[in-house]
């Protein structure tokens, strides 16, 4: 039985870690009034709250890292280039 019990739990992680993602591109456009950011590739990104939009410009190159939640792109992490 633990067996069984250890294979479901197992299963339940990598069905989980399967809707994590990572992707790169360039910004086209960023919806401030429904934290949406948007790449070149037509893909969306739910971003958070606390999210510093000014920061983020079209055309500018980003990684992020999501969760795909209830079917939307929830931004979980990002890398900015270095603006230095």
């Amino acid at each position: 039985m633990r067996t069984l019990i250890g294979a479901v739990a197992a299963t339940l992680l990598i069905s989980t870690a399967a809707f994590a993602g990572q992707t790169e591109g360039l910004i086209k456009k960023i919806d401030k009034d429904t934290l949406t950011l948007t790449l070149e590739d037509g893909k969306s990104y739910k971003l958070n709250a606390e999210t510093d939009l000014d920061a983020l410009k079209p055309g500018m190159d980003i990684v992020l890292a999501y969760d795909v939640t209830n079917g939307e792109n929830v931004v979980t992490d990002m890398e900015l280039p270095d603006t230095e």
